[in-house]
């Protein structure tokens, strides 16, 4: 491990997220406002394979803030996973003479580099940038809020629609593993319910549900469903089951897919962008390494790269109670 940080290279890996532009910028310019050279990264781990980096300065990153996605592009390196692969980016390392390593990604990109770092000794240090927030050891991730507010806006014309025809709407959204995207948009566009993998509902506590609320007065219904959700095999299942049983209802899916990556990132990512971009930097340059930077009680901190891999967060379970109140 070099005892002074010279050059840092930046990288953005796996699923892309709004933010990642803006987390970009401030790891160049707190580098040139140090007075440290910063190399760019290109298509994450692949770039540091196939040598794909270039110099960047404080104007390199100009004009970025407010670009969702990541103009260094990202890439998933099935090679990276491999001693060779690595080795091989760990020559391209010592060609370019970089100290230290800003790897801007989820737990993939953190398993890499926590695997790189105790190979080679080379300080890294992660910066959470996925939109499902399922990432220990900080309460936001960048991404999640912009995807919050493209799905609420999404959901909001589809009840337009929805009341308009006195359809029922199951509407997916991206949560394989972590119910917190589909939660919290959920309960932000009023859906009627919501299915998330950390509770499985059931397809006849559904039903009931749904039943309930046509005898309430409803005509219309939003159903939010996270692609993990285990109440069906998939949201057609799930959507099918109901058309049989309450065939007063009229039901359509509709699936959101990668629109909610994209996007301009909203101005809560653009800030939690810059801040954990300029501690990565000066967290470097004070000797850490191995860790990640994360948000708690609004305050910029660190935290192990294994625990913020094993250590998932947590959904929140009175947000639940909270969405079950309100859906009466």
């Amino acid at each position: 491990m070099p005892s002074k940080i010279n050059k840092i290279g930046v990288l953005t890996s796996g699923g892309d997220s709004p933010g990642m532009n803006a987390a970009v910028r401030a790891v160049v310019r707190t580098c040139a406002y140090h007075k440290l050279e910063c190399m760019g990264i290109y298509q994450g781990y692949q770039g540091l394979i196939d040598n794909n980096l270039t110099p960047m300065n404080a104007r390199s990153v100009k004009d970025i803030i407010n670009k969702g996605g990541t103009f260094l592009k990202s890439a998933r390196c099935l090679e990276f996973r491999t001693p060779e692969g690595r080795k091989s980016a760990f020559e391209n390392v010592k060609k370019n003479d970089i100290d230290a390593l800003v790897i801007i990604g989820g737990d993939g990109s953190f398993t890499g580099a926590m695997i790189f770092q105790k190979e080679f000794s080379i300080p890294v240090i992660g910066i959470p940038g996925t939109i499902d927030n399922d990432i220990g050891g900080t309460r936001f991730t960048l991404g999640y809020d912009t995807a919050l507010n493209t799905i609420t806006d999404a959901i909001d014309k589809i009840r337009d629609t929805a009341s308009s025809h006195n359809r029922l709407f199951f509407v997916e959204v991206m949560g394989r593993d972590a119910g917190h995207v589909a939660l919290n948009a959920g309960v932000g566009a009023g859906a009627e319910e919501i299915l998330i993998p950390e509770e499985d509902m059931g397809l006849e506590r559904l039903l009931e549900s749904l039943k309930r609320s046509e005898k309430s007065g409803k005509t219309s219904s939003i159903v939010v469903v996270a692609e993990g959700d285990k109440t069906g095999e998939n949201v057609f299942e799930i959507a099918s089951y109901v058309e049989q049983n309450l065939p007063y209802y009229e039901v359509r899916v509709s699936v959101m897919g990668h629109m909610q990556r994209g996007g301009a990132p909203t101005c809560f990512d653009r800030v939690l962008a810059s801040r954990m971009g300029v501690f990565a930097v000066e967290s470097l340059m004070r000797g850490k390494s191995n860790v990640m930077v994360g948000i708690n009680d609004d305050q910029i901190t660190l935290c192990p790269l294994e625990k913020a891999i094993k250590g998932k967060s947590k959904i929140d379970e009175d947000l639940i109670r909270v969405s079950d109140i309100l859906s009466i």
